[in-house]
């Protein structure tokens, strides 16, 4: 799996560890979330590519560095959109777009009923967020379209992963890294992740 990054952070194992305990309330559970995404995108954005800038501080010129590419969000709806607050406050400018896609029960394929994305791509660099990794036909799909789109350098940021989601990934992009807070045991028979946390949307949402 040298495509796949599992953090070894004691904070992402301890806030996970939080997130997966049933008793965990819907408020509290958006702020793990948050948190959580917040230091996963640390990790995986640590090889975006800078530029020299030089500043005047108090004390004199200083030679710093700004980033030169330019970053898209594509949260997964609607799972992932606990997940943007979080990296916004690392990144205030990146751009969001949403694209939308839920799984019939029966097959456990997705289904696109939302994509917004302009005709030309506006940024350099996509991270493709959802908190589950799971049979990894969503996270497929959206890399589908936004490869199509146009974007090269794309990044899956998730929580949890099954290995049958992670191996599906690296089969149909294998170009992609995999940044996840845990790399779980398996899926169940109807594809929810085990030990998991359950459903990510409705432990969010409260429904």
């Amino acid at each position: 799996m040298s495509n796949v990054f599992e953090s070894s952070h004691p904070l992402v194992a301890h806030k996970l560890t939080r997130m997966r305990d049933k008793d965990t309330n819907p408020k509290k559970f958006r702020e793990l979330v948050r948190e959580i995404s917040t230091l996963l995108v640390y990790e995986a954005t640590a090889d975006l590519l800078t530029e020299s800038l030089s500043v005047e501080s108090p004390m004199g010129l200083a030679q710093g560095a700004e980033l030169k590419e330019k970053i898209g969000l594509v949260p997964i709806l609607r799972a992932a959109l606990g997940m943007v607050e979080g990296i916004w406050e690392l990144m205030p400018n990146a751009e969001v777009w949403h694209i939308g896609l839920y799984r019939d029960e029966e097959t456990l394929q997705p289904v696109e009923y939302y994509n917004k994305l302009p005709v030309e791509p506006t940024v350099s660099v996509c991270m493709v967020l959802d908190p589950m990794l799971a049979t990894g036909g969503s996270a497929v799909a959206t890399v589908d379209i936004v490869k199509k789109w146009g974007v090269k350098k794309i990044k899956y940021v998730g929580i949890i992963g099954a290995p049958e989601g992670i191996a599906h990934m690296q089969e149909k992009h294998p170009d992609v890294a995999i940044y996840l807070g845990a790399v779980d045991e398996k899926l169940n028979d109807i594809g929810y992740i085990v030990p998991g946390l359950g459903d990510a949307g409705d432990r969010q949402f409260g429904t």
